[in-house]
């Protein structure tokens, strides 16, 4: 029986992958490590700890990583982070689901600051059960912490959730922690790239999901 709905939150449910992939082009160039952005744009959706080796040597990365993440995290604060806005009935999706009776948790890579800051964007700050951000997992995604502890936090098993995400890092560390999910297209990867990472289906964006609500793996439990 499902009980909860996890979701992502950047690319999910508020627009900010684009903002987070020039933060984090920025910031490379800043350090002086060429990168291009659709390069750094394909790995949004992991966090910092897996992202930066990407494109950082180790050596740089054992030595200034620390310094590196705290730049981008800074800039990313001070230039983009007011701009996200929550997509077209995010909150009305939300509200079906609690209305049907199930529970809404997040589960972002995010800082829990700036994980405030999308709960108002996409007002739903009201509307949900729990949330885990970056703080509560030992290795972002596509390693399966951050939903293991949205997990504990509700205090169910795997099998009873399903995960909202729009990547396929989101999908990979779904499938590790056990979990189905449902992809949403609004963050810009490619439905192909969704559905051989695991998502078991794939709509459009919240309003989406919302409007096929009853043939979704939401609806039909």
């Amino acid at each position: 029986m499902l009980k909860a709905v996890i979701f992502d939150v950047d690319g999910t449910l508020v627009d900010t992958v684009d903002n987070h992939a020039r933060a984090w082009q920025e910031t490379f160039e800043h350090f002086g490590i060429p990168t291009s952005y659709q390069d750094v744009r394909s790995q949004i959706g992991k966090g910092a700890d897996q992202l930066m080796p990407v494109f950082v040597p180790r050596e740089e990365l054992e030595r200034r990583g620390e310094e590196i993440d705290s730049f981008r995290s800074a800039l990313y604060k001070r230039k983009y982070l007011r701009e996200a806005r929550g997509f077209h009935r995010t909150r009305a999706l939300v509200q079906r689901i609690l209305a049907d009776g199930k529970r809404v948790a997040l589960a972002s890579s995010a800082k829990g600051d700036e994980l405030a800051v999308y709960k108002r964007a996409a007002d739903i700050d009201d509307l949900v059960d729990a949330e885990t951000a970056s703080e509560d997992a030992d290795k972002s995604k596509p390693h399966p912490d951050i939903f293991q502890a949205a997990l504990d936090k509700l205090g169910i098993r795997p099998e009873e959730a399903v995960v909202v995400g729009d990547t396929p890092w989101d999908a990979e560390a779904a499938a590790k922690a056990g979990l189905p999910m449902i992809g949403v297209l609004c963050g810009g990867f490619a439905e192909a790239d969704l559905r051989a990472a695991g998502c078991r289906e794939v709509w459009d964006d919240p309003d989406d999901l919302l409007t096929h609500y009853g043939e979704s793996l939401l609806g039909k439990g």
